[in-house]
């Protein structure tokens, strides 16, 4: 039994995505180029699989290069998807830091006894950490030491 076959306007609805996307994802490489009847497109009922799974990569935090690559890679290269796994997870690493570093901060101006945070010393030694160069996490962690 052949696939059903689905216009832009029917696969964006149920991915939840703007045609312009899913024309902007074929464009790159990430959808393959589908049928055209009358020169409407028409994609395979399966294309909504791989348009979740271009949807989850972003979630996920992987660029569109990324996506490309890592779907070009997939049972081909299982060396390369491993490498960009690891760095994607480095990144996430390095953005997790980043964001507890940036709750600590938050927490501490709504437990801080100060009436303006700008006269905090802690406040006044996270700008100045800052100043000399040193990210958030850093001088944060810094401060609490």
């Amino acid at each position: 039994m052949p696939e059903r076959m689905l216009t832009i306007g029917e696969l964006a609805h149920r991915a939840g995505v703007a045609t312009s996307a899913l024309r902007y994802w074929e464009e790159l490489g990430l959808l393959p180029a589908p049928s055209r009847v009358s020169g409407q497109r028409r994609y395979p009922e399966s294309a909504t699989t791989l348009v979740g799974i271009i949807l989850l990569l972003r979630d996920v935090g992987f660029s569109l290069a990324e996506q490309k690559k890592l779907m070009a890679s997939n049972g081909a290269a299982p060396e390369e998807r491993r490498e960009l796994s690891l760095r994607k997870l480095d990144e996430l690493d390095e953005r997790i830091a980043k964001a507890r570093a940036a709750r600590e901060a938050v927490e501490h101006s709504l437990r801080c006894p100060h009436e303006n945070f700008f006269d905090c010393p802690n406040f006044a030694g996270l700008v100045a950490a800052r100043l000399a160069g040193r990210p958030l996490s850093e001088a944060h962690a810094h401060r609490a030491s």
